[in-house]
């Protein structure tokens, strides 16, 4: 498969509400401005972070080369005071912080890893303050007379700034291009501290009751299918179907199609490569001394998969006209799956799409396998 998605190694949200407060175990991360009972604005902000020897791996080992993109996805669990278009900023990290043990609201607080006032356990490691350089670069944080100086530590140049803005209406999950900041990771450009992402200047501390937009997303600590994900995307496109050889490809929409090389069940460490069988369902007649059904047949290139989680009916990896095109070799047509970008213990399912003589046909015919943990 030309997807391949990491999961966080370290989540937590920050609360200028709770500036010693840690949430690192928390199922939620939140993006708000809110104003509390005395008028005054209270903001969140969240810390997200991927290993830097996975990404590594994956860019040096697995995409080898070939042209990718990566992409942060978060998912939206719930959104509220979204009456204007929202801004919100990916910023890069500049301070090391580790992740703590705490949830939201926890009766006493926890208070041993990152928070509001500090990238550690309360007490040590304060974020740097604003104006701070790291590696050359200048850094901000956040201080005011509504809050405690903090909110984590970042970049302020615009290489590693991604932005992405929202209406009343549109869809609140972030499907962010990262490329530029992870390459600075992989490349020790910059130290891997993770994203911070945070409202727009003009949102965070605003007094208007008119302001208070709220984003909450699942973290890595969900117990849902929606974690956080650093999803890398490459093209491994590879065909034989050329000169005479497109003789072979399948030229009717009534098809009849199967999935080989599918024992059912995979570890998350696997890698398949799954073959599709097709043939006509009511071939040409031929006069061959061989069965008609013993030929090889293709379809055509413009030809895609996709994999949907069974018990949601939600796509996992969508149809992708450049990073799911189906390949094929002298033994038929394939695509390769990393099961470790599929949540373990879950079932999914195969879907197939084809553009065959202008019109689109889409096989879901219960093609099924199952991650399970090792």
């Amino acid at each position: 498969m030309a997807i391949y998605k990491l999961f966080p190694s370290q989540d937590a949200t920050l609360y200028t509400s709770y500036p010693t407060m840690n949430t690192g175990l928390d199922a939620i991360l939140e993006v708000s401005n809110k104003i509390d009972l005395d008028g005054l604005p209270t903001v969140a902000r969240y810390l997200i972070q991927f290993d830097n020897t996975e990404i590594i791996d994956v860019i040096s080992n697995k995409i080898s080369g070939s042209s990718y993109d990566i992409y942060l996805k978060n998912f939206i669990a719930e959104a509220q005071g979204i009456n204007q278009n929202t801004t919100l900023e990916l910023r890069t990290v500049a301070q090391s912080w580790n992740n703590g043990t705490g949830y939201a609201l926890d009766n006493p607080i926890v208070e041993d890893g990152s928070s509001w006032a500090y990238a550690s356990y309360s007490g040590s490691n304060p974020w740097l303050p604003s104006g701070s350089t790291v590696g050359g670069y200048y850094t901000s944080s956040f201080s005011s007379a509504y809050s405690t100086q903090g909110g984590g530590n970042f970049f302020t140049s615009s290489n590693y700034l991604v932005t992405a803005s929202f209406g009343l209406r549109s869809t609140k999950d972030i499907e962010l291009n990262v490329k530029t900041i992870v390459n600075a990771w992989s490349s020790s450009a910059i130290i891997n501290n993770g994203f911070l992402v945070k409202l727009s200047g003009s949102y965070e501390f605003n007094l208007s009751e008119y302001v208070q937009p709220t984003f909450k997303y699942y973290s890595v600590d969900t117990n849902t299918i929606y974690p956080p994900t650093l999803e890398f995307r490459w093209r491994d496109y590879t065909t034989v179907l050329t000169g005479s050889a497109t003789a072979s490809l399948v030229n009717t929409v009534d098809l009849k199609m199967s999935l080989a090389e599918n024992p059912g069940e995979f570890f998350p460490e696997s890698v398949n490569k799954f073959y599709i069988n097709v043939s006509p369902l009511y071939p040409t007649r031929t006069y061959q001394t061989a069965s008609l059904f013993t030929n090889l047949n293709y379809l055509p290139t413009s030809s895609y998969y996709a994999i949907k989680d069974l018990a949601t009916n939600e796509f996992v990896v969508n149809f992708d006209t450049l990073y799911t095109q189906i390949s094929s070799d002298t033994n038929g047509n394939y695509f390769t799956v990393y099961m470790s970008g599929l949540e373990p213990e879950r079932y999914y399912k195969v879907l197939i799409k084809t553009i065959i003589g202008g019109s689109t046909i889409i096989f879901d015919d219960n093609y099924y396998f199952k991650v399970i943990n090792g």
